[in-house]
């Protein structure tokens, strides 16, 4: 994985070393964002420098909120338990939500989950916790809503806390008799109900009561549950994957493309998401049949099997003799899920679709004849005219190619006109291609405006080669062909071009890094030369 393959999405990363291991998992409101700035800062501490020297590969989850990434990422580090999590995170960045156990229960935030506690002491009952939260925003915005939806009480003393000091309309009151012990338990049972993620449940509850109460005529109560309906219904932000179960289950989603499958599976154990696993095999007619063979033949059944369509009837009684215990398979039509099968058709189209969708996008703004599958785009870089050279990348299917990147140290002159150098990087490339008699790109991009774009021309029609030829100029990003006189009507922020960008960028990070390394190899012998004068 390469930080150009990343999402702009909420979700979980993983970084891997080179044993293929995971070192540190994380959650991020940008995944790519927050991932890039691993590579980007230069003024890391100790430890996370230490980290970053150790990432091999990245792997991520998307979710469908900020909320939902930092639950998962809570329960895959509980899981993996990976070397720097343990040393870059402070353990007392996880806390859980409590109720306490007394007759009027006090909503609250404690450090380590202790089932035996009561919190208030005296003759109260167990607490109940939820949790537990890494990030301490999210979980006090969670801890708000309930106490602002249900007006919980969060003071310590009822006599001696009154709720003045916490906001009045933040309790229900119970400390100054406004609020009877029943309503408010009926209070703290609905949020128990939002803290578990039982949220269809409990509107269903709640929207049951409020029609009693209108029946009734007690039409201000009616209006509280109105409010209480909308605010839970526009809260979002619940894990889908946290649920209350204790079986093992597994969800498998795929999408096809170009006569291919991509599949992936998540697994879930007692409700968490604990791993996925990602697949690309030829289509089929009975592709998905013959894909649960293969795959259970060496892995044991889950209790449940989730599944976007049905299967063959026989198939729950083979997974159920290859487990030696009852599989049920669901095709499931809404509820938690069809969220889930959601959630992993949400990664399918991060994870593999991506680059698919802005290749065949960029084809059809350049009106091709078919989606460009190898694009190839040369850049240069020198200082103020010196340390000279060229550089070109390669991308397959809208990825990095490296092993086809080459670099160049330019013959044909040494200074600042990019023009002569985009002209001798063309040719050089493609005469050497036409000899070799290797596959020719199916795009070819300079980095530059008109001046640059002739230049390559120029050479394309010295070498009678009629290859589509585009160039990608900085700051306004316009792209130009030599068909047209102005620029292309290609947005800036449409997929076309900001796959453009990517393979541009990409082409000036190559070339500025094999500028750097020829100057200082050129500083490192002058150097050497100089000292050997000395000697002499």
């Amino acid at each position: 994985m390469i930080l150009a393959d990343l999402p702009h999405d909420p979700g979980c990363y993983l970084f891997r070393d080179e044993h293929k291991e995971i070192i540190y998992i994380g959650k991020a409101k940008d995944l790519k964002r927050r991932v890039s700035s691993y590579f980007q800062k230069t003024h890391h501490d100790t430890k996370t420098k230490r980290l970053v020297s150790q990432i091999a590969d990245i792997d991520f989850i998307v979710t469908s909120s900020e909320v939902e990434a930092l639950l998962l990422e809570s329960t895959l580090i509980k899981k993996h338990r990976p070397q720097y999590n343990i040393a870059l995170k402070d353990s007392r960045g996880y806390a859980y939500i409590a109720l306490s156990g007394d007759v009027y229960p006090r909503i609250s935030v404690v450090r380590t989950k202790d089932p035996s506690s009561k919190i208030d002491g005296g003759k109260a009952k167990k607490a109940t916790y939820f949790g537990p939260f890494v990030s301490a925003r999210e979980r006090d915005q969670i801890l708000y809503f309930a106490k602002k939806t249900f007006k919980l009480r969060s003071c310590k003393n009822l006599k001696k806390h009154p709720c003045l000091r916490y906001h009045l309309d933040s309790c229900a009151g119970p400390c100054t008799g406004k609020v009877s012990e029943q309503e408010y338990a009926y209070q703290v049972k609905c949020s128990e109900k939002l803290l578990q993620g039982k949220n269809t449940e409990l509107l269903s509850e709640m929207k049951e009561n409020m029609q009693q109460h209108s029946d009734n005529l007690a039409f201000e109560k009616a209006l509280q549950l109105r409010d209480q309906i909308k605010a839970i219904e526009h809260l979002s932000e619940r894990q889908y994957v946290l649920r209350d179960i204790k079986e093992h289950e597994h969800i498998i989603h795929y999408a096809c493309h170009a006569d291919q499958v991509y599949l992936m599976l998540f697994s879930v154990e007692r409700g968490c998401l604990t791993h996925k696993e990602e697949f690309v095999f030829e289509k089929t007619e009975e592709f998905l049949d013959e894909f649960l063979i293969q795959y259970y033949t060496e892995n044991l059944p889950p209790h449940t099997l989730i599944l976007p369509e049905e299967v063959d009837d026989s198939m729950e009684e083979y997974l159920s003799k290859k487990r030696g215990s009852k599989v049920t398979i669901t095709v499931p039509k809404r509820g938690d899920k069809r969220r889930l099968l959601s959630l992993v058709s949400k990664n399918i189209g991060a994870t593999f679709f991506k680059h698919i969708i802005r290749v065949d996008a960029l084809g059809e703004a350049l009106n091709l004849q078919a989606p460009p599958s190898i694009i190839e785009c040369f850049d240069v870089s020198h200082l103020s005219g010196t340390g000279t050279v060229g550089a070109m990348v390669r991308f397959m299917d809208g990825k990095p190619d490296k092993r086809n990147y080459r670099r160049y140290k330019l013959k044909s002159y040494e200074g600042s006109d990019d023009l002569l150098g985009i002209a001798e990087l063309v040719r050089r490339r493609y005469t050497r291609l036409l000899e070799e008699e290797s596959p020719l790109p199916d795009l070819i991009v300079v980095d530059g405006g008109k001046g640059q774009l002739q230049a390559a021309h120029q050479e394309m029609k010295a070498l009678n080669l009629q290859i589509p030829l585009i160039s990608l100029a900085k700051r306004e990003e316009e792209i130009y062909s030599i068909s047209s006189q102005t620029p292309l009507p290609i947005k800036r922020n449409s997929e076309a071009s900001l796959l453009l960008q990517e393979i541009r960028n990409e082409a000036h990070r190559f070339a500025i890094t094999y500028q750097r390394v020829t100057r200082s190899k050129k500083q490192s012998d002058e150097i050497k030369k100089g000292r050997r004068k000395q000697k002499r």
